[in-house]
């Protein structure tokens, strides 16, 4: 760490001198052109380039399926706005795992296609997407397909377990979102100012939305079990749906907790979501009891759904952290 001395100049300017070192790495000289942004009691400063987009190349040689696919996710999560796919020669099944892969991102287009290369764009600007409403409709979404799940494992509907699988597809397609925007919030100051949030709070809520990924992912989990097995006991029923109402109320009030802006209330909302956590645990066991005096086949399958409601509370729990995080004094 190095300190520099701040002076004073013309009577009212605050000067201050740049490191060297600093400056060369950056190619900053004189004549140059740098921007800074003001966190709280920080100044960030950084060099300002005359073509504010970044371009990242891959090589997708020899990728193909659930790699390729997890190839443009991953460019697309480290905040490149143009990705060039290059190979000697791509293939016909190669172009269609892009284009699927790319209608499951936010704002990410095909611009270009030739023998050897797809190039991709993200068309949006950082400062038009907003995490928060983001984190809300992943909240939305997330929990009615928990609901949703159960109610198609009860009442052995198949269609509604179906809707539910699908419903994913929007919840990734934010998380993605989220976690493309909280990297390149990592990387450039700019992109705070211009979504509004400090860093601090973007990060918040990119470890929020991690949970709720995974609830709907159990949710998908539950809806895929609904399919594999029949009519559910009325007794168990019951219990299922009691463990579902009290799972899902912890993340309720602990993104309540997250999203509210009075540090005393915020705080009161993540301790009560905490709170709620035992009892579950103590609920779903006896729920678990009553299923093992079912056949093994069901019990196996509905002692998996009783897991996936209890995780939720845990995640929930992860989230009333990331409230109480959220909510304390700034060091």
């Amino acid at each position: 760490m190095e300190t520099r001395k701040v002076q004073v100049t013309g009577g009212s300017t605050y000067t201050v001198s740049l490191p060297k070192d600093w400056a060369t790495a950056n190619d900053v000289s004189a004549g140059s052109v740098v921007e800074f942004h003001a966190e709280s009691d920080s100044l960030l400063l950084s060099p300002k380039t005359a073509d504010e987009r970044s371009e990242g190349t891959l090589d997708v040689t020899g990728l193909e399926g659930d790699q390729l696919t997890r190839a443009v996710m991953t460019m697309y999560v480290s905040g490149f706005d143009i990705i060039t796919l290059e190979t000697p020669r791509v293939e016909a099944k190669q172009r269609r795992t892009i284009r699927q892969a790319t209608q499951g991102l936010v704002g990410l287009e095909v611009i270009e296609e030739t023998s050897e290369r797809v190039v991709l764009q993200d068309l949006l600007d950082s400062s038009e997407l907003s995490v928060h409403n983001a984190i809300t409709r992943m909240r939305l979404v997330a929990l009615t397909m928990l609901s949703d799940a159960v109610d198609a494992l009860v009442e052995n509907d198949d269609n509604l377990a179906s809707d539910v699988m699908e419903r994913d597809d929007d919840v990734d397609r934010l998380w993605y979102m989220i976690s493309r925007v909280f990297r390149t919030v990592l990387r450039d100051p700019t992109a705070a100012s211009h979504i509004g949030l400090p860093r601090v709070t973007c990060f918040d809520y990119q470890s929020s939305a991690r949970q709720l990924e995974r609830i709907a992912d159990h949710a998908t989990k539950i809806a895929e079990f609904s399919l594999e097995i029949g009519e559910v006991d009325d007794e168990i029923a019951q219990g299922l749906y009691d463990l579902r109402e009290d799972a899902l109320a912890v993340p309720e009030t602990a993104m309540d907790a997250l999203l509210e802006d009075d540090p005393e209330t915020a705080t009161e909302l993540a301790n009560e979501a905490r709170k709620q956590i035992r009892p579950i645990d103590d609920r779903a066991r006896e729920v678990d009891d009553r299923i093992h005096q079912m056949d093994s086949q069901t019990a196996q399958v509905l002692g998996l759904v009783v897991d996936s409601l209890s995780r939720t509370a845990d995640y929930g729990g992860n989230i009333a952290e990331s409230a109480l995080q959220k909510a304390a004094p700034r060091p």
